[in-house]
């Protein structure tokens, strides 16, 4: 597949099972990201889509970890059931929201989305906030995902 956009890095292509494209793109025009993800992700028309809504750490028993980064891990998890509920994986993730209540701790958020995508690396936007809907969750997630 050629693409439009020059550069060092520019797109690097990861193919879907079913052969549909998804291109990460980088341009060198633009500054690199600040940690593991893509400045952008373009995915071919037609393609199935999975939108997520913010997820939570709750468990299906009810439980919810105490820590930020448990927190996200579990997220993470979550968010890979519900892919593969839907026929993706997380490798078909191709941008995601965090929203981090403020004065948790972000790298150990970002340490749990490492090891969940294991080198695949989406469009990502982190907002931190003064507070999700319950204030024992610390992490919300959303994410879409093509092939």
């Amino acid at each position: 597949m050629d693409s439009p956009l020059t550069g060092h890095d520019a797109v690097l292509t990861r193919p879907g099972d079913d052969g549909v494209m998804n291109e990460l793109v980088n341009p060198a025009s633009v500054g690199a990201p600040a940690a593991a993800y893509s400045l952008a992700v373009a995915s071919t028309a037609g393609s199935r889509m999975l939108h997520t809504s913010g997820i939570v750490a709750t468990q299906a028993d009810g439980s919810i970890a105490s820590t930020v980064g448990d927190q996200a891990a579990a997220v993470w998890r979550s968010i890979g059931g519900i892919c593969e509920a839907a026929g993706f994986t997380l490798d078909d993730v191709v941008s995601y929201t965090t929203y981090v209540v403020v004065g948790q701790d972000l790298a150990a958020v970002m340490a749990a989305r490492d090891v969940a995508f294991a080198g695949h690396k989406p469009a990502s936007t982190l907002i931190v906030v003064p507070q999700l809907a319950r204030p024992e969750w610390l992490v919300e997630i959303a994410a879409i995902a093509a092939k």
